[in-house]
């Protein structure tokens, strides 16, 4: 049973390989019409924007923080053991560790 399982799963990984390599658009192999400008000019700027750091690094620890909010909404609901309030106290501790640190780096400041 279990080696018809993984019969199936390698097929269907090489059935799926298959058909990406079917329906995917051809590579430009010419290097000047594969170009973002065509049509003869010299870009006077680049045409990548920069990206606050300061704001992916306060996004990230939101994601982090919201991610842990969800973690904890069903313990009210939990039967709560010893072991339970152990990994939740440590989760909760080494979170708040790394907010300590991140402020004491100072990233969670948005204007220096």
């Amino acid at each position: 049973m279990l080696f018809i399982f993984i019969f199936f799963m390698f097929l269907l990984g090489v059935l799926m390989m298959f058909l990406n390599l079917l329906l995917s658009k051809s590579v430009i192999l010419d290097k000047e019409s594969g170009s973002s400008f065509e049509c003869g000019f010299d870009p006077s700027s680049s045409s990548r924007l920069s990206f606050s750091l300061q704001f992916f690094l306060i996004g990230i620890v939101f994601l982090i923080f919201d991610v842990e909010i969800a973690l904890m909404l069903p313990v009210p609901f939990c039967d709560i053991s010893l072991f339970y309030v152990f990994v939740l106290s440590s989760f909760v501790i080494v979170l708040l560790f790394g907010l300590y640190f991140e402020w004491i780096q100072g990233t969670l400041e948005w204007m220096k």
